[in-house]
Order: C-alpha cells, then sequence, then structure tokens
C-alpha cells in the first residue's frame, strides 16, 4: 500500500485499442497500491473501462474526458478532481502519439500535432497540478518521455518532442523542489503496448535482436517504475530519468 490515502491522476489512462498500455497499467497499480485515482482519456469510454477494472478489483477510481491539449481542460480535470477528492498527491502525465511524416517529410500540421500531445499536453496539466500540490504540502510528478529522446530517431517530431518532455522535467524539478514536489520521468523503450502494435513483424524482430535483454518490454514494467518514482521510495530522488529499455541505452 504505497499510495494509501493518496489522490492520483493518471493523464492517458485508457486504451483505446485492445491491450495494456502504460497508463492503463499505471492506473490499475497506484489504485492497488492504495490511492484514489483519477482516469483521464480524451476517449471517454476507455478511460470508464480502466476505471471499472479498478472497481471490480475493489479499488476506488473516476473517469474524466479531457484533451488536454487544450489548457481549459487541463485545468477544469484538476478542478474536478479537487472538487471529488479535495487534494491531488500523484500525478502521472502518460500522453502521446507517435505520428508525423520521417525526417523532413514532416508537415507543419503534424509537427505541431505531435508537439501538442506530447509536451504541452504536461506543461499544462502541470500547471494546474502543482499549486494543488503545494497547497497539500507537497507531491510527486512522472512524466512519460521515451528512448527515441537519445537517439537519432527517424520521426523527427516525435523524438524532438520527447527530448523535450526530459527537458522540461528537469526544469520543474529544479523550480519546485522547494515546495516538496519531486518531478521524474520514464523513458520506455520498445514495449509490447497497443501504439507498438502496428510495427512489422520483421521489422519488431529486428528491434529485439538489438535489446540486451531479447525481448519487449511490458507496460506492467513501466508502471512498477512509475510506482516507484511516484512512492516515498524514491523520497530523494527528483529531476531524473530512468530508461525502461531493457539495456538498449548501453548498446
Amino acid at each position: 500500500m504505497r499510495l494509501k490515502d493518496k489522490v492520483a491522476i493518471v493523464v492517458g489512462a485508457g486504451s483505446i485499442r485492445p491491450g495494456m498500455g502504460n497508463g492503463k497499467a499505471t492506473a490499475i497499480l497506484f489504485a492497488r497500491e492504495g490511492a484514489k485515482v483519477v482516469a483521464v482519456d480524451r476517449n471517454l469510454e476507455a478511460a470508464k473501462e480502466t476505471v471499472g477494472l479498478i472497481t471490480n478489483a475493489g479499488g476506488e477510481a473516476i473517469a474524466i474526458q479531457a484533451d488536454v491539449t487544450k489548457e481549459t481542460e487541463a485545468k477544469s480535470l484538476v478542478d474536478t478532481t479537487i472538487a471529488k477528492y479535495g487534494k491531488l498527491d500523484v500525478l502521472f502525465n502518460n500522453v502521446g502519439i507517435g505520428s508525423g511524416g520521417r525526417g523532413l517529410t514532416v508537415t507543419e500540421k503534424e509537427w505541431d500535432t505531435v508537439m501538442n500531445v506530447n509536451l504541452k499536453s504536461i506543461l499544462f496539466v502541470c500547471k494546474y497540478a502543482i499549486p494543488e500540490m503545494i497547497k497539500g504540502g507537497g507531491g510527486t510528478i512522472v512524466n512519460n518521455a521515451s528512448m527515441a529522446a537519445y537517439y537519432s530517431y527517424p520521426t523527427y517530431a516525435y523524438a524532438v518532442s520527447k527530448a523535450g518532455v526530459v527537458a522540461l522535467t528537469r526544469c520543474l524539478a529544479g523550480g519546485y523542489a522547494k515546495d516538496n514536489i519531486r518531478v521524474n520521468c520514464v523513458a520506455p523503450g520498445l514495449m509490447d503496448t497497443p501504439m507498438t502494435a502496428g510495427i512489422q513483424t520483421e521489422s519488431r524482430k529486428a528491434s529485439v535482436e538489438r535489446i540486451p535483454i531479447r525481448r519487449q518490454g511490458r507496460a506492467e514494467e513501466t508502471a512498477q517504475t512509475v510506482l516507484f518514482l511516484a512512492s516515498p521510495e524514491s523520497s530523494y530522488i527528483t529531476g531524473q530519468t530512468i530508461q525502461v529499455d531493457g539495456g538498449q541505452i548501453i548498446t
């Protein structure tokens, strides 16, 4: 019960495709560890599905529909959380899309869309979450980046947006440590999640062969890392990014 009596927002807690995404797995794990979970997703039915899994297992959760690329909706989801539970202790920003043209074929619209979803949304959810955490004496934030931030990745918009998440995490960590707010980041590698379902078999096989552990990761493994960073077990860690990548970073 590492999050007993905590209130946790998980943004991107649903999954519109079959399977277990990082946000869904984390929301379920947070609830299992005692948190009251606010499952946020642009797709309300996907958020409700996650809430159903939590409540059927005896946990507590509510679903909120929000498009966090819009500042007003980022504010609204925090306001709804405070109205329901009176406080906010934990935030996991798990929004992200991998679309966009490869290399310099990317269009202006694709670039803006990826930056809005992957980076701007985190800024504005934090903008309204952090003041509530300060009122409560502190809190923890975990942002979801990607190993793409560390390589010459072919989809430029995705890689640059995720590198921005790492930089934003450091900025927030340095700015709010005095308020007892820790901000860290996870950078998953090739995970077996709905987001990677479209990768062709041969391409997937070649990617796995470059991973020292020789397999894809599971969403539950990302969730365990997020839980560690959100819990008191990481009380002296802030501004850091943990690669959940099977050793890909060392190759």
